[in-house]
C-alpha cells in the first residue's frame, strides 16, 4: 500500500546535513519525486554493518532545496526544535510517555516469553510423539509374535482400536492444546526512528530554516531532474551527478554529469578525459550550465543547456 505521509515532510538540518527519518517519506519521496539519497544509519543488530544500510536518508542539499521550492519539504532545526520541545512538555504528558514504553516493553517481553515456552512446547511434543509411536510399533511386533506362536489362538487384529489401551494424555499435550488458541502478536516492532510522540508530527513554523545554500552546479541538477532522470552523487566515477533514466535499482546510469558556469573556458584535456572515462564505463559524459544571459524565470533549471561527448568507434 502507498502511503502519502503529511506535507510538507520535515527534513532534519543536523550538523550541516540534510536528513529525513520517516520510512513513509522515504519511499514517497523515491517514487514520487525521485529522490534516492543516501542511507546514511545502521542496524542496532549489526552496527558495522556496510552493504545494506538503512534510516536515517542522507540528502544532498540539492535535493532538499528543490524539494523545499517544490513545497513537498520543509527544512528543520531539528537541535533546537528537540531540545525547547522536550523542556515545554508538562509533566504530566511526560510521565504518561515513559510509562507507555515501560507498559510497551513489559508486554513485549511477556509476548517473547509465551513465544519461547509455545516454542519449547512444541518441541517436547514432538519428542512425546515419536516416543509413543515407537512403543505403539513394540507392542504391536510383541502381538504379532505371540499370535504366530500360538496356533488355536485368535488372531486378533492388530488394528483394533478397540483392543488397545488408549495412551494417557501426556501433560505436553494438554497444554499444548490449551496455548492452541494463542495468536502470534509481532509485539517486537520496528523501533521508530522519529520523535513523536510525545513531539508534534509537524515541527512549528518557527522550527522552519531558510532554503539550504547549493553549489554553482544546482540548475544542472534541477534541469536534469526536471526531465525525469533520477540522480545520485558521482563521486565514484569522477563527476558531480549520476544521472539515471529510471530507478537506480532497475536501471544503470545512463550520464556522467558535471557542472560548468555558463562563460568558464574549459580545459580541452578535460573535455577528452571525462568523454574517455564516459566511453569506458558505458557512460556519455554531459556538460551543463545555466545561461546567466537568459531572462530569469525563476525557475533554477529554466535557462540550463547540455552538451553529450561520447567516444564512437572503440
Amino acid at each position: 500500500m502507498n502511503t502519502v505521509p503529511n506535507l510538507p515532510i520535515p527534513i532534519s538540518y543536523i550538523a550541516g546535513n540534510y536528513f529525513v527519518f520517516s520510512v513513509d517519506a522515504v519511499t514517497f519521496l523515491r517514487r514520487e519525486h525521485h529522490i534516492c539519497g543516501v542511507l546514511a544509519g545502521t542496524l542496532p543488530q549489526v552496527p558495522q554493518q556496510n552493504v545494506f544500510t538503512g534510516l536515517p536518508l542522507e540528502l544532498m542539499p540539492e535535493e532538499a532545496r528543490l524539494l523545499v521550492e517544490k513545497g513537498v519539504a520543509c527544512i528543520v532545526d531539528e537541535v533546537n526544535f528537540q531540545k525547547q520541545g522536550m523542556q515545554s512538555l508538562m509533566e504530566e504528558d511526560r510521565k504518561k510517555y515513559l510509562k507507555e514504553l515501560e507498559t510497551q516493553g513489559l508486554e513485549a517481553m511477556h509476548l517473547q516469553m509465551r513465544k519461547k515456552e509455545r516454542q519449547r512446547e512444541e518441541a517436547l511434543k514432538k519428542v512425546d510423539d515419536k516416543k509413543a509411536a515407537k512403543a505403539k510399533a513394540k507392542r504391536s511386533q510383541e502381538r504379532q509374535d505371540a499370535a504366530g506362536a500360538t496356533n488355536d489362538e485368535v488372531v486378533v487384529s492388530l488394528f483394533d482400536d478397540s483392543q488397545s489401551t488408549p495412551l494417557p494424555s501426556t501433560p505436553s499435550q494438554t497444554t499444548s492444546r490449551r496455548t492452541s488458541t494463542f495468536t502470534a502478536v509481532d509485539a517486537m516492532g520496528i523501533t521508530p526512528a522519529v520523535s513523536h510522540p510525545p513531539l508534534p508530527q509537524q515541527p512549528p513554523i518557527e522550527h522552519h530554516l531558510p532554503l539550504p545554500e547549493v553549489p554553482y552546479s544546482y540548475p544542472l541538477f534541477a534541469h536534469l531532474h526536471s526531465k525525469g532522470y533520477f540522480l545520485s552523487p558521482g563521486l565514484r566515477f569522477g563527476c558531480q551527478y549520476l544521472a539515471y533514466p529510471g530507478d537506480p535499482l532497475r536501471f544503470h546510469s545512463h550520464f556522467l554529469s558535471v557542472a560548468a558556469e555558463w562563460d568558464e573556458e574549459l580545459d580541452l584535456m578535460d573535455v577528452i578525459a571525462g568523454g574517455r572515462l564516459g566511453t569506458g564505463v558505458k557512460k556519455g559524459f554531459l556538460i551543463g550550465g545555466a545561461d546567466t544571459n537568459g531572462a530569469n524565470t525563476g525557475n533554477a533549471g529554466a535557462n540550463v543547456r547540455c552538451f553529450s561527448i561520447e567516444w564512437a568507434g572503440m
